[in-house]
């Protein structure tokens, strides 16, 4: 899954900034039901790590079954955190 083609499809735009804010909580919850009715590893932890980015991101233990993919949300946290991106 492409960033900016997640961006689109959730916000109707690449530039989130552009986005009115009751599109972004729309989009948001969109993102965290298909999270929920995704089935597909890969596609699930990329809506999780678009949701984390955007402070919306379920708790691990909810949003992967499998320890793997709890153990890459943690790493992909520190990796955000490393960076200064994330926002507290």
């Amino acid at each position: 899954m492409d960033f900016d083609d997640l961006l689109l499809r959730y916000f109707g735009s690449a530039d989130l900034a552009s986005v009115p804010p009751g599109a972004q909580v729309a989009g948001i919850e969109k993102m965290q039901v298909d999270l929920g009715l995704e089935q597909d590893r890969a596609k699930r932890f990329a809506l999780w790590c678009v949701l984390h980015l955007l402070d919306a991101a379920p708790d691990l233990d909810v949003a992967f079954k499998d320890a793997a993919d709890r153990d890459a949300a943690r790493n992909f946290m520190d990796l955000v955190a490393a960076t200064g991106q994330e926002q507290d």
